[in-house]
């Protein structure tokens, strides 16, 4: 956990994408001790970073858990939360199977669903006002480069060539 919410680079991209993720053991039973919630924060480390990705933080109760992580942009949410659950419980279950055989039954250590949050350092408000403010194109210049295509037609060659359609110039 070195680059704490700094900017990170790939081969053709900047990025910050930062995911809070909460996974349920099966049935919401009371499964983790401190010993195994330990256990989970060294095994998400290390599959995130086989994965191109950092744990930022990560904290549980007897029946859940939240990860903030960050992940590349080519890693799909649903491809990374398979990788994090299906290692995790087969390394739990390794483990320490004497106690989770007593809370938990069947093949299923995860509940299947999970929550998964985009987070990032604004506020939904914050970013609805960049998106609404962002720079309209100007009527006048839309104008402008009409009248510039006018009379022009586009030769086999792809470029334009004036007809002799007079053209006023704006003063």
């Amino acid at each position: 956990m070195t680059h704490k919410f700094e900017w990170r680079t790939g081969r053709h991209c900047v990025f910050k994408n930062h995911v809070h993720l909460v996974f349920v053991t099966k049935y919401r039973r009371g499964v983790f001790t401190d010993e195994m919630l330990e256990r989970l924060r060294e095994i998400f480390s290390e599959t995130l970073l086989q994965m191109q990705g950092e744990l930022l933080e990560f904290g549980g109760e007897d029946d859940h858990v939240h990860l903030l992580v960050s992940c590349h942009p080519k890693t799909a949410i649903s491809n990374l939360v398979g990788k994090l659950k299906g290692k995790s419980s087969y390394v739990l279950r390794k483990e320490f199977w004497t106690e989770i055989k007593k809370k938990l039954w069947g093949n299923h250590f995860w509940s299947p669903s999970y929550c998964a949050l985009s987070s990032g350092g604004a506020t939904l408000e914050v970013i609805k006002e960049y998106i609404k403010e962002q720079r309209k194109p100007s009527e006048k210049i839309q104008i402008e480069q009409s009248k510039r295509f006018r009379g022009a037609t586009r030769n086999e060659d792809k470029t334009w060539q004036r007809t002799s359609v007079s053209r006023s110039r704006p003063s």
